[in-house]
């Protein structure tokens, strides 16, 4: 897939996917309840990469991610906190649109 370009009259900018991972990877984390993210697949396991997906185009990034999140917690609670504090700071920190962010729980993980 091609890099996100943003064009104004002063010119243009241009984002990587791999970039907006990192972002949303950075902002998962922090929220409350998250543990860490996991991998989506047998090969991301084996690397141990957490699969976060960037799909759509600069007019609407699709953004879907797998966490983990502490046991105890309200699982949905904890996906909409993530799912709107990703939307909030990929706008904000790309100003790029975001139309969609799935959250998917991968795993539920007692801490100590």
């Amino acid at each position: 897939m091609s890099d996100l370009t943003v064009v104004s009259s002063r010119g243009s900018i241009t984002i990587s996917r791999e970039v907006v991972a990192e972002l949303v990877a950075e902002t998962a984390a922090r929220c409350y309840g998250v543990v860490g993210l996991t991998p989506g697949s047998r090969m991301g396991k084996l690397l141990r990469r957490p699969r976060i997906t960037v799909a759509g185009d600069a007019s609407g990034m699709r953004i879907g991610l797998r966490v983990v999140v502490e046991y105890g917690l309200n699982l949905a609670e904890v996906a909409a906190t993530v799912r709107s504090q990703v939307a909030y700071d990929l706008q904000r920190l790309t100003g790029l649109p975001v139309e969609s962010v799935e959250v998917f729980v991968g795993d539920v993980r007692v801490t100590a």
